[in-house]
């Protein structure tokens, strides 16, 4: 780890952006707690295919933003801790888990903190993770390494993402960033955008609401691209073993480009016109 590319100090400035579009994304969402208690859930059916039964297990779910499908895990039974480095969103999540009844545990850390101090201490049936998370992390070997050290014996990382390659593309669809960037950051003077304004229900389920409008962030952001190479790499030199590996050519939720169209289960699909590209991607790796 002597070599390690790991950058805090860029972190610590995707905090402060987090802090800031967090509040203009759950502007949008409603009453959350009300949906909860309502019996809703945010999670896709393929991540739910990939977690089978998960009741009564231990989970980790890292960098779980303001805990929506965090609470949707523990409403499958399992016992959940959320962890996330924005303060605004595990404050958020907090008072949602309080407000909707669902006993679910919250830390605010970066992740790479939260398992170095966790590693030998405590051990998880599974580590989620999912849905524009990977991007945020400079350091993937030490990532890997973490969770592997975090993980039971037979325990499994379950990991629901965005796939690279479309990351590769603008909201018009042109080719305008690298597909290797040899984990160098992507820094965004505009920081992280009010996503879910762009997408509209897509990513606001229960009754979208206008919100904030015209959402500015004033603090940039760092985002790397990893490739599928380098995240599969990562979690085999860690010592976990690749079990599923699936691609999709749809994105749930999240409208990535222009000229889609959506189709049941907010699924965005490229337009018929346009080939098809994957769009996100999913794994499960298991500790020996």
């Amino acid at each position: 780890m002597a070599n390690s590319p790991f950058r805090k100090e860029l972190h610590e400035e995707n905090r402060l952006s987090w802090n800031e579009a967090t509040k203009a994304h759950n502007s949008h969402k409603g009453n959350q707690a009300k949906f909860f208690l309502e019996g809703g859930s945010t999670l896709f059916p393929e991540e739910v295919e990939l977690l089978g039964d998960i009741a009564d297990l231990s989970v980790v779910h890292l960098q779980c933003n303001a805990g929506q499908d965090t609470l949707s895990l523990a409403r499958l039974g399992a016992n959940v801790t959320g962890v996330d480095i924005s303060d605004e969103a595990i404050d958020f999540a907090q008072k949602l888990a309080q407000d909707s009844g669902i006993n679910v545990g919250f830390e605010r850390a970066d992740v790479f903190d939260w398992l170095e101090k966790t590693a030998n201490k405590t051990e998880y049936d599974i580590v989620f993770s999912s849905y524009g998370a990977i991007c945020w992390l400079s350091d993937l070997n030490l990532w890997a390494y973490r969770i592997a050290s975090v993980l039971k014996q037979g325990g499994r990382l379950i990991m629901m993402e965005f796939h690279p390659v479309a990351m590769m593309f603008d909201i018009d669809w042109s080719h305008k960033f690298p597909y290797f960037q040899n984990g160098e950051p992507l820094t965004c003077v505009d920081g992280v955008s009010d996503y879910v304004a762009e997408s509209n229900t897509g990513l606001a389920p229960d009754n979208y609401q206008a919100g904030v409008q015209n959402f500015r962030n004033l603090y940039r952001s760092h985002e790397f691209q990893w490739g599928i190479g380098e995240i599969i790499t990562a979690l085999l030199q860690a010592g976990l073993i690749l079990v599923t590996f699936k691609e999709y050519p749809y994105s749930n939720g999240w409208k990535p480009f222009e000229n889609m169209r959506e189709e049941p289960g907010r699924r965005w699909f490229s337009l018929e016109n346009i080939p098809n590209i994957p769009l996100m991607y999913g794994i499960v790796a298991m500790k020996k």
